[in-house]
This record gives C-alpha cells, structure tokens and sequence, in this order.
C-alpha cells in the first residue's frame, strides 16, 4: 500500500489528484488559468468539494480557456449560477471573468503567464522537506507577495492561502511529506 501526504481521504477522487496532479510542475498557461479559477471557487471550502464540480466547470465556462472566459457576457455569467453542478456563489463567478481579463493581460505583458508563475520561483520547483503535515504552512512570505502582485494586477479571490495552495498544486512548491511515495519517487535527493 502506497503511503500518501496526510491530507489525502480515501476518496479517489482526492487520490488521483494527490498522485498524478498536486505537486507535478506545470507550465502550460491553459492548464495554469483552469487551476486558478478552481482555487479561486474553493475560497472558504473544501478542495474534494471542487474537485467533484471541476467537470461542470470545464463545461460551462469554455474549457476555462482564459479568452472564452474574458469574453462571456453577463447573461452568460449569470446562467451558470443556476447551475447545481458548480459553486453557485455570484461574486467567485463574476471573478473568474476579471481573472480572465487580469490573466490575459500578464500573458501579454511577460509573454505567458508561466514566466510570470515561474520567475517568483526562480524558474525552479522549490522543493520543501516537510516530514509532517504539521510542517507544511498554509501560506508564506512568497505568497504574500505574489497574493499583493496577483491583486495589484486586478484579480480576485487570490488571497495568500488560495495562492500557496495554488503554488503547491501546480508543482512550483512541493510539499509532499516526506514519508509520501510521490516525494520519494522525485524529491529524495
């Protein structure tokens, strides 16, 4: 039996997410929106609650491909909200759209939204040694600052917790404990 980060349920939902996604760099500004508008939907809730409506959202917001999500209307917006399989809170519905727009404009201002991400991190995985979930912080001075730079630029619902959680998700922070076998497979050394 594989031994897994703590936070991990038996859901296997919440299982293929810690062992093919969380923690696994990702550099792909389409891939890098998408989790950026599901980490914006989980303000105040539980992951495993977004990770079971991430279809519905694929499907009513474009694929969340950042230029369909700038460019859908309020009709369009507000149609959504009558929709059970998402999380129908108006204004994390509404930012998704100005995250579009904000995203965009990085993209544009830096070339992509990955060499943005990426330079924070001096374009390399920081990789932390947390042996305990307990080691593991909920936020840091580095998302502290990219938070204030991330709202500085417009978008919304990227507070300093979202943000570390976004940065571990999408692999440019690991904190995998050290006892789980996604940190033995790649970070040993």
């Amino acid at each position: 039996m594989k031994t897994r980060c703590a936070w991990v349920t038996e859901d296997l939902i919440y299982i293929k997410y810690h062992d093919e996604e969380w923690g696994r760099p990702v550099y792909d500004d389409d891939k890098l929106f998408a989790k950026l508008c599901l980490e914006g939907a989980q303000a105040g809730l539980s992951w495993i609650t977004v990770l079971k409506k991430r279809p519905r959202y694929f499907e009513l917001f474009n694929d969340l491909s950042p230029k369909k999500v700038a460019a859908m209307s309020d009709d369009e917006l507000e149609a959504t909200l009558t929709d059970s399989g998402i999380i129908r809170n108006r204004l994390k519905v509404y930012s998704m759209r100005t995250n579009a727009l904000a995203f965009l404009a990085v993209q544009k201002e830096f070339g992509s939204f990955s060499k943005y991400l990426w330079d924070w991190v001096g374009n390399e995985p920081q990789v932390n040694h947390p042996k305990t979930l307990a080691e593991v912080p909920a936020r840091t001075e580095l998302s502290d600052a990219l938070a204030k730079d991330l709202k500085a630029r417009g978008f919304k619902f990227m507070g300093s917790t979202i943000v570390y959680a976004y940065l571990q998700s999408m692999g440019l922070v690991i904190d995998h404990t050290t006892d789980c076998f996604c940190y033995c497979e790649s970070y040993k050394n």
